[in-house]
């Protein structure tokens, strides 16, 4: 039997998104963000308000990079959530991690993590900040036939109820394959 629990932002697994943008002295700035998604195969959407130093970079240099946080740099990942740009203009420096120029768009990538996708700033909306993929790189270390496998990438995610980070890994089926089993019964 289910219970009724406190509501809360309750859908899990939340992604761990590193957001990176450049500040006006071209220093690096990162943020993590747990509510963002897809919106279609090559646009993303993240719902960041914008009192965000990070927001306001991206207005600017209409561009940022998108990584998913791993396993090996959680601290960092939850470092980049709970310190602030606006208080802290060198945090990205305090947290030991390197970045490289895109060459796509007008913003850093985040070498220490696997995964990075590379946008251009489309528009903000209420629901926040819409970019438009141009680019994914990923390390060699976590592609098979060169495809991304989530048991290298040791990608992790956001748990609302428990304010836990969990990896995530373990294939547990085939998409767009096991649900036909039900057709032959």
């Amino acid at each position: 039997m289910k219970k009724n629990i406190k509501t809360t932002e309750a859908i899990f697994p939340m992604p761990v998104l590193m957001i990176a943008t450049y500040n006006e002295d071209e220093s690096v700035d990162v943020m993590n963000a747990a509510w963002g998604m897809m919106l279609e195969r090559d646009y993303v959407v993240l719902n960041l308000s914008e009192n965000h130093k990070t927001v306001e970079n991206i207005k600017k240099r209409r561009a940022f990079t998108v990584s998913i946080a791993d396993a090996k740099h959680v601290v960092e990942a939850d470092y980049f959530g709970v310190i602030s740009a606006n208080n802290t203009p060198n945090k990205f420096e305090k947290s030991g991690l390197s970045a490289s120029k895109s060459k796509f768009v007008d913003a850093p990538i985040v070498n220490e993590f696997p995964i990075c996708l590379e946008c251009e700033f489309v528009e903000y909306q209420d629901a926040g900040v819409v970019g438009k993929v141009v680019n994914v790189s990923a390390e060699e270390s976590v592609l098979k036939n060169g495809k991304v496998d989530i048991d290298k990438l040791e990608a992790i995610a956001f748990d609302p109820y428990t304010h836990g980070y969990y990896k995530v890994c373990y294939r547990v089926g085939d998409a767009f394959k096991d649900g036909f089993k039900l057709n032959k019964k």
